[in-house]
């Protein structure tokens, strides 16, 4: 029963490092089951700190879970954006770290770091692990571990304010696109976007999407207007998941979530999963 007991008190830390390393609950969870059929088979005199053990196998499993889902990424219909989940799935988030390692913006910047880059800077930034804890599960060097966090926090960091808007300006401006949005004011939807705006759209071959990225503010006030003018749109509302305000909507008669990330108090990034397969641990507000 112990052993029970030590493992499920651990399970939210774990499953969140998964979803941070993977982007995918449904991955998370197959590579947290994993680590516990190898903790309930370990010689428990082997394992000293059951929290350090349970972390090194979890992120081993999920490296190698990583790299296999780039190649299946790679041939993915459209833009591969993450799976949305609600705030209470995605693990611990009682730090500004483990919020912004959580957000749907930073785990589909995150795609653009090789894994061990991407373990190395989720179990720094968001878990606070000593770098030879990191070298140790990543089997690198000290040095190349501090090397692989660097690399990583410069690539994450381009473009990128260092602070976050807070949850409210967050939704403030969520609420203002939302109605410059669905007005068609075009003018207003303008100003909201940052020069160097870039929209994502996941349908993932299930529901019609723009197979490739959108990029600047004339195309993507273009393509919104496009859409205004082809789809009927159901009512928005706000919601949260991943730790954010996020929008809910409806195109045509598929649900529509929408996530932002934000720079010098602009849009910069518009991210729209589609796919009703990664919709399915989120629901619009009521």
């Amino acid at each position: 029963m112990r052993q029970v007991e030590d493992f499920e008190a651990y399970r939210p830390l774990l499953i969140g490092l998964a979803y941070r390393l993977l982007g995918s609950m449904w991955d998370a969870e197959d590579v947290v089951q994993e680590a516990w059929l190898r903790w309930s088979g370990a010689d428990r005199s082997d394992v000293k700190e059951p929290r350090a053990f349970l972390l090194t196998v979890v992120s081993r499993l999920a490296l190698d879970q990583l790299r296999s889902a780039r190649v299946k990424r790679e041939a993915y219909t459209g833009p591969w954006l993450p799976e949305p989940v609600s705030t209470a799935e995605a693990g611990p988030l009682d730090t500004a770290e483990l919020r912004d390692t959580v957000s749907l913006a930073t785990l589909h910047l995150m795609e653009r770091l090789s894994p061990p880059e991407r373990a190395v800077f989720v179990l720094r930034e968001a878990f606070e692990l000593p770098y030879d804890r990191i070298a140790e599960i990543v089997d690198s060097s000290v040095a190349n571990a501090r090397q692989l966090h660097h690399r990583a926090s410069v690539r994450l960091g381009e473009g990128r304010d260092r602070f976050r808007p807070s949850a409210g300006e967050h939704a403030e401006l969520l609420t203002r696109f939302i109605e410059a949005a669905g007005g068609g004011d075009l003018a207003a939807l303008t100003e909201l976007l940052h020069e160097d705006v870039v929209a994502w759209s996941d349908g993932g071959g299930r529901v019609r999407a723009a197979l490739r990225p959108i990029h600047g503010r004339r195309k993507v006030v273009a393509f919104l207007a496009g859409l205004n003018a082809r789809y009927s749109y159901g009512a928005a509302g706000l919601s949260e998941a991943n730790g954010h305000p996020v929008i809910w909507t409806r195109v045509g008669s598929n649900l529509q979530l929408v996530a932002i990330d934000v720079r010098e108090g602009r849009i910069q990034g518009l991210y729209s999963v589609l796919n009703p397969d990664k919709l399915q641990r989120v629901r619009p507000p009521s």
